[in-house]
């Protein structure tokens, strides 16, 4: 097993499909990855020609920055253009991505469990085995504040891509309250799911332009029908919620902060 800065890895993952290379990106950071996924559009299914590429993940800060008085960097952001692709990577330091992932937030599952990974270990692989024990029932909670969000973004703007982002949510939370399971494609969703006939559509739309206003596609839905079928949505995922079989806390938490410590202490001689 390769040994870098202390910590365990694996051969590089292959390029996510459509996508350029981004293993140097991640020899380039400044402190050791963990793991480095794809989300945004890509993992939702209806990136556009232009869109950019969202890199999310986790790196280990060394030892002198999280013993001394003046801790080090916990989150890590960086936009910038790389070969004519826009990059934006944010990641977060192993502790606060475990805080992180014992709430009730979907982000952090949903970048843990991408398919489309980028840079992996064992230790992204051991997160990963211990997500279905971190799923609860409150995760709908983070689902339907996002559907809100971007609800309310569609008002001021009519652009498509944060009506697909309503939709996407929605089914994303009803999906993990009735299957256990993160699941953030909208085209799969919409195959699988109580979605609108339309949505397909809004999808193929939404791939050719990435700014496309809803009024210019023709035969669109009218607002009162979105606004219905948005309704229709948040109602199935409130009936998901008080049916479903996930409990009310993560049960790994324990098992969460060993796999912290050990990796840190692993990783020790860094420091």
């Amino acid at each position: 097993m390769n040994v870098t800065h202390g910590l365990s890895t694996t051969p590089p993952a292959p390029a996510p499909a459509g996508l350029p290379d981004l293993t140097p990106v991640v020899a380039e950071q400044q402190h050791p990855l963990l793991f480095a996924t794809v989300s945004g559009a890509h993992l939702y299914g209806f990136p556009s020609r232009d869109s950019d590429v969202d890199l999310r993940g986790a790196h280990l800060l060394p030892l002198r920055d999280v013993l001394g008085l003046e801790p080090g960097q916990e989150t890590l952001s960086r936009t910038w253009d790389r070969d004519g692709v826009e990059l934006d990577l944010v990641t977060h330091d192993l502790a606060k991505f475990a805080r992180l992932l014992l709430r009730p937030n979907g982000y952090v599952l949903e970048q843990l469990l991408s398919p489309l990974v980028v840079h992996t270990t064992p230790e992204h692989a051991a997160l990963v085995e211990l997500a279905p024990k971190l799923l609860t029932r409150h995760h709908a909670r983070h689902y339907r504040g996002f559907a809100t969000t971007q609800w309310r973004l569609f008002g001021r703007t009519g652009e498509l891509k944060p009506l697909l982002y309503t939709f996407r949510v929605l089914l994303t939370g009803i999906h993990l309250m009735r299957e256990r399971q993160v699941l953030a494609d909208l085209p799969t969703l919409a195959e699988t799911g109580p979605a609108p006939a339309y949505v397909g559509e809004l999808v193929r739309a939404k791939v050719a332009a990435e700014h496309l206003p809803l009024a210019a596609l023709d035969g669109a839905p009218s607002q009162e029908r979105l606004a219905a079928d948005v309704a229709a949505l948040h109602a199935a995922l409130d009936a998901a919620e008080a049916a479903t079989a996930l409990p009310d806390a993560p049960g790994a938490r324990e098992q969460v902060n060993a796999l912290v410590v050990e990796t840190r202490l692993a990783a020790g001689g860094g420091c």
